[in-house]
């Protein structure tokens, strides 16, 4: 189908989420039990209520997890939008694996090292995609010829 190239990088992402949910609790769980945290005793509490117990990298995994919701929102939309209107393939999917590829690293940056300048400069580049992609997806949608 014509524009459908862009839903690949679209799952590849949904998916690459999933391994950051199971990366989460296969650290999280095991650093709660080592803290004597017992899960089942706990009643209205969230993960963030966890923070000071829990040591930095195992809140790291969380803290991607959490980000991997965020702008990543923005990208499913336009990625979306794009694959609509028949503009998901060529430069525009190309695009989208690029922007799934700095999300990625981004990830396993901020789940191991978590180098703070490292992971701007891995945000900043996939923000400037993510805005190439809805500019592209601007320019159809509002049928602006340039």
């Amino acid at each position: 189908m014509i524009g459908m190239d862009i839903l690949q990088p679209v799952v590849a992402l949904a998916a690459w989420t999933m391994v950051m949910w199971v990366w989460m609790y296969a650290t999280r769980i095991p650093a709660m039990s080592k803290a004597g945290i017992d899960g089942t005793k706990l009643v209205g509490s969230t993960g963030a209520s966890l923070r000071e117990k829990l040591p930095d990298q195992v809140n790291w995994k969380a803290d991607n997890y959490n980000h991997l919701h965020e702008a990543p929102t923005v990208f499913y939309t336009i990625a979306i939008v794009l694959a609509i209107i028949g503009q998901g393939d060529g430069m525009n999917a190309l695009l989208a694996w690029i922007y799934v590829a700095l999300r990625v690293v981004h990830s396993l940056v901020q789940a191991t090292a978590n180098v703070v300048l490292v992971r701007f400069v891995l945000f900043a580049l996939s923000s400037l995609v993510l805005m190439a992609l809805i500019f592209h997806a601007s320019i159809s949608v509002f049928d602006i010829h340039m």
